[in-house]
């Protein structure tokens, strides 16, 4: 299956001479460099790929060039250098007005500040794309209707935009993108300026409309909480290049340096985990016996916690198919937790009182 969007070393310079810029970055020019002569590279050699149906997120402070990468991928910004290949479209080659026919069919953008229209109703609003498009009313209507409905808005088709709370607001502005079925999602801080309740609820609405609808998302946050919680991939960002890319479990227990590293701090593991990152892989089959509790590869890591609290043994974790593919020894919960891997408990520890092999207990 190929990649449903590509980049190919991306640069975007602004200022003067942009292309010697590229040349110089190149030859190992830094940013700090360039910007005392009056240039700003603000996105530097970028690289990935983003799979059907995935959720990537590019996260990094402010000016880490995140947004200005966003906008390349829809030809909203012209890079200095590089290709964006769409479903193998390379959109850096179109002309303008063929870039704006694939943004009003193929790929739609989701808004930190809602960009409603406040002299139309909430389905106008999220009819635009279609209107856009040349699509009868009847229909623009009905597919309106079908998305707001998708999005927790149905009823709300005939109210204005300052009648809906901000959640409410985000939620039109993704039924406008839903509406026009395109292939792409950019959603640029989507949910930054809601309150922090409202912005759990609309990242939970995220992530159940992805179950549905297997859209293909690229969205942007500084809060790497939200793209542990929203990302299949993570790309982080700083000051222009792209530093790691890597699921959730790779940036928090593998970052690439003290940059990203520095960003885990704070982040709540038990939120992020399963038994397959914090399992013992050193064990052979023939060890079953030593854990009667068993989880899967994907169980969370409170769930795991709550599974190792019921019993004093491992807790196996099983494949798919059902063959054993590790153990998580109490212990080693709390070594995650604490920041430190905990030694793997051996399934030939003394048995104790009950006749069942023991292991440390935290």
């Amino acid at each position: 299956m190929s990649s449903r969007l590509e980049t190919e070393h991306l640069f975007k310079v602004f200022g003067r001479r942009p292309d010697a810029a590229v040349e110089r970055l190149r030859q190992g020019a830094d940013r700090e460099e360039l910007r005392a002569e009056g240039t700003t590279a603000a996105v530097i050699d970028a690289s990935f790929t983003v799979e059907p149906g995935q959720i990537f997120v590019v996260m990094g402070l402010s000016g880490s060039g995140k947004s200005t990468l966003l906008r390349m991928l829809n030809g909203l910004l012209e890079p200095t250098a590089g290709q964006v290949r769409f479903d193998g479209q390379d959109l850096t080659a179109l002309t303008g007005r063929e870039l704006r026919e694939v943004r009003a069919r193929k790929i739609s953008m989701v808004f930190q500040h809602f960009a409603l229209f406040p002299h139309r109703s909430v389905r106008e609003n999220a009819a635009y794309g279609l209107e856009v498009q040349g699509v009868p009313r009847a229909e623009r209507e009905r597919r309106a209707d079908e998305a707001l409905a998708l999005c927790g808005l149905a009823g709300w088709e005939k109210s204005w935009p300052d009648e809906l709370s901000g959640g409410m607001q985000q939620r039109v502005g993704l039924a406008r993108a839903l509406a026009t079925d395109a292939g792409l999602l950019l959603m640029d801080e989507s949910f930054s300026a809601l309150d922090p309740l409202i912005r759990r609820d609309m990242q939970d609405q995220l992530l159940q409309l992805q179950k549905t609808l297997k859209k293909t998302i690229v969205f942007i946050t500084h809060d790497l909480n939200e793209a542990m919680r929203l990302g299949d991939r993570i790309a982080v960002m700083r000051d222009g290049r792209i530093v790691q890319i890597g699921g959730a479990e790779d940036i928090l227990l593998r970052p690439a340096d003290d940059y990203v590293a520095s960003f885990t701090q704070d982040v709540d593991r038990s939120r992020v985990l399963t038994a397959r990152a914090v399992m013992d892989r050193g064990v052979r089959g023939d060890e079953a016996d030593c854990a009667c509790e068993t989880a899967r590869e994907d169980t969370p890591f409170t769930e795991l916690c709550a599974i190792s609290a019921r019993v004093p043994h491992p807790v196996a974790v099983r494949d798919a198919s059902g063959a054993l593919v590790g153990v998580v020894p109490r212990q080693r919960l709390v070594g995650f937790l604490g920041d430190e891997q905990a030694a793997p408990v051996s399934c030939d520890a003394p048995r104790d009182k009950g006749g069942e092999k023991a292991v440390a207990r935290a």
